[in-house]
């Protein structure tokens, strides 16, 4: 766990107003810059005269761009340009206090850069890389005095993108991590501290969740659309991973994973065997027009149907007639089910307990209009046509006449399977029945029933009425046209619906959930902090949460659940849930709900 206090400024006591930058590509160009524009003199050295030009062309543009936008003024973009000067030899490195490598990802070369700039600069010099993946002990052997070789690696594009990953070594200096992590702040950087593994902190624990999602692919258990909606609409994620792993570039992708799997052996990063086999085949993503989507040219951002594509003529259609809706159970998720479905013209009977929980649905869904008409959101007109749709009832006798019943009641298999007989002897021939189980088998569901065809699963995220993801889950006996028809009326309510077959953690859990995991691993193994952690999977991956914040929020006990049923069903090793999760559950540190978790919030 970690503290929630902000970290004390720390002071260079080093002298880096003159900074070197060995590389002047994409990203070379553009540590020179976020320098550069912060007051620091730079020295940036390149093989020749045209590696040089290439290097001001990307200067140039990256800070026309900023004035464009309105980011930079025309005079300090000159000014700052000013300040960079450029070099063939390393020797002009002499009065660095800091040099950033920032050369192609081989080994050799980092190591000959370093061998050479040893002889070349001062004492007390910094001499850092901007790998991403390489051993940064390895490099810093080239050397005579490795306690001051560090890792700094910036995020693509460095002028933009805050996050930077401090890798120290078991021999880097303390003056030199803290010199360094200060130089960064002066400059508006979010810098976070790791040890030296192959893919530090954002990329061990983005690559292996991609790594999955390709697997999945491979394993034809859902489309690469619905995986990818799933992601983004169930996460709230900026990308989906294969459009993802199209855009970093499948070759890019496959060296990473290989790298972290050589030197950690950790099954979950051994590259899954189609990334290798479209890298074979020249399909490396966006560069090359071609990767798990096809693009309109090599460059291009923008996907064009190919054979893989859903074509317009096969959309899902209403196979059975829907005109009655039934929902069972009244806490949050069914009365925002019941929310949906009335919103979207269907009168919903749902069924609870007691006549207090049946009460309880209609003053939840008339607080959420009251809010929305506060907001200009909504009316008092379509409240009242919304309240007109519902019927409140205590006895599931009334669900007869439903043609679709949705069950969202207690995550308990044995009270799921005894509703379900109920229904079945309820519910006339040819109504659907479905679950809203986020993590049990529903086959089993199913199994209670003499009509297994007519079972789903039919899992909405919370809250209900604002998430827009429904996972669409059949089992083997599930019937096409049932199938359909679930995934249809999820498009005529205004969810996105992506189809998977019935396995623990449908799509999205089972993604979600090792990545999670291997969050907690990365800390109880003190790799890095919780703030770092989080910090890193948000500004280097664009997340809205990071994995601690995102555990507090999901509730610690409701997590280990899922990852318990994930190594159940796969028996994966990678899978087993980490023991600190398990401790934090049984001292009963739930996350937000109980006031601690990862962090402590009974003191906020």
């Amino acid at each position: 766990m970690t503290s929630t206090a902000a970290p004390e400024q720390t002071v260079s006591t080093r002298d880096f107003s003159t900074i070197g930058v060995v590389g002047l590509g994409t990203m070379g160009a553009g540590i020179a810059e976020v320098f550069a524009r912060h007051g620091h003199r730079v020295v940036g050295v390149e093989l020749d005269e045209a590696g040089i030009e290439r290097g001001k062309r990307h200067l140039e543009a990256s800070t026309g761009r900023a004035v464009e936008r309105g980011k930079l003024e025309q005079a300090d973009a000159d000014a700052l340009l000013g300040r960079i000067s450029f070099t063939t030899t390393l020797k002009d490195l002499a009065e660095a206090g800091l040099v950033v490598e920032a050369v192609v990802e081989s080994l050799e070369t980092k190591r000959d850069i370093f061998r050479q700039l040893d002889d070349i600069v001062g004492a007390e010099t910094v001499l850092a890389t901007n790998t991403s993946s390489l051993s940064v002990t390895e490099l810093s052997t080239a050397t005579s005095k490795p306690g001051r070789v560090i890792g700094v690696h910036f995020f693509n594009p460095a002028p933009v993108q805050n996050l930077v990953e401090v890798v120290r070594t078991v021999v880097t200096e303390p003056s030199v991590l803290d010199d360094v992590q200060a130089v960064l702040g002066t400059l508006g950087k979010s810098p976070v501290v790791c040890g030296d593994k192959a893919g530090f902190i954002a990329n061990t624990l983005l690559f292996g969740y991609l790594n999955h999602a390709a697997s999945m692919f491979e394993g034809k258990y859902a489309s690469r659309e619905d995986i990818d909606a799933a992601m983004r609409f169930g996460c709230g994620y900026p990308m989906g991973p294969l459009a993802l792993l199209d855009l970093i570039g499948l070759d890019t992708a496959y060296e990473i994973l290989e790298t972290m799997y050589r030197q950690g052996r950790d099954r979950l990063h051994a590259p899954t065997p189609i990334l290798k086999q479209m890298v074979t085949a020249g399909l490396l993503g966006r560069k090359t027009g071609r990767g798990f989507y096809t693009y309109e040219q090599p460059n291009s951002s923008k996907i064009v149907a190919d054979a893989a594509t859903p074509s317009a003529d096969d959309q899902p259609r209403l196979r059975h007639q829907i005109a009655q809706v039934g929902v069972v159970g009244t806490g949050t998720m069914a009365a925002g089910i019941v929310e949906v479905f009335a919103k979207s013209g269907y009168p919903v009977l749902y069924v609870g307990r007691s006549q207090a929980k049946v009460d309880g649905v209609v003053a939840l869904i008339t607080k959420n209009f009251d809010k929305q008409i506060q907001r200009g959101r909504a009316t008092e007109e379509q409240k009242a046509e919304v309240l007109g749709r519902l019927t409140g009832s205590t006895s599931q006798d009334d669900l007869k006449d439903a043609d679709i019943v949705v069950e969202a009641i207690a995550e308990d298999l044995a009270i799921k399977k005894t509703l379900f007989e109920n229904l079945d002897e309820i519910c006339r021939p040819g109504a659907i029945l479905a679950t809203t189980t986020s993590s049990l088998p529903i086959i089993e569901c199913a199994q209670a029933t003499s009509r297994p065809e007519s079972v789903i699963g039919m899992h909405f995220f919370n809250p209900a009425p604002i998430m827009k993801l429904v996972e669409v889950v059949s089992t083997v006996s599930t019937d096409e046209a049932v199938t359909e028809t679930v995934t249809a009326l999820c498009g005529q309510v205004g969810k996105v619906p992506v189809s998977c077959t019935d396995r623990a953690g449908f799509i999205v859990n089972a993604l979600l959930f090792p990545y999670l995991n291997d969050a907690v691993k990365m800390l109880e193994a003190h790799y890095a902090t919780a703030d770092d952690i989080d910090t890193a999977m948000k500004q280097g991956c664009a997340l809205p949460m990071g994995p601690f914040e995102l555990l507090d929020v999901v509730g610690n006990d409701v997590s280990l659940a899922i990852e318990r049923e994930l190594y159940l069903e796969f028996r994966e090793p990678g899978f087993a849930p980490a023991p600190l999760l398990e401790h934090l559950v049984t001292a009963g540190y739930l996350g937000r709900k109980t006031g601690r978790g990862f962090r402590d919030y009974s003191r906020r």
